[in-house]
């Protein structure tokens, strides 16, 4: 028995097979797309005046939304870019 470990392919081949960098940019401009359109939504109140009042301490209305539209947009951009790369995985694993 040898105690030779077989040489494993580069992980960078596997990441640029599934598109990943392309993938990923493709999450982070919908992400960020998704995140301002309801940033500016809620804030510009473009349908209006939202019913209620509450009070937001320290950074004010604006800065609470612009703190869930950062997390919503990370939220959207990682989930595109998960099943793009699932997507693209699966049509590789088709042409092998």
């Amino acid at each position: 028995m040898t105690d030779d470990v077989p040489e494993r392919p580069p992980t960078a081949t596997l990441v640029e097979a599934l598109d990943v960098p392309r993938n990923a940019a493709i999450g982070v401009s919908v992400g960020l797309a998704l995140a301002v359109g309801a940033y500016l939504f809620r804030v510009l109140e473009l349908f209006g005046p939202f019913a209620g009042t509450r009070e937001y301490p320290i950074l004010g209305p604006e800065g609470w939304f612009l703190i869930l539209a950062f997390v919503l947009a990370s939220a959207t951009a990682l989930l595109v870019a998960t099943v793009l790369t699932l997507v693209s995985a699966y049509r590789l694993s088709k042409t092998l």
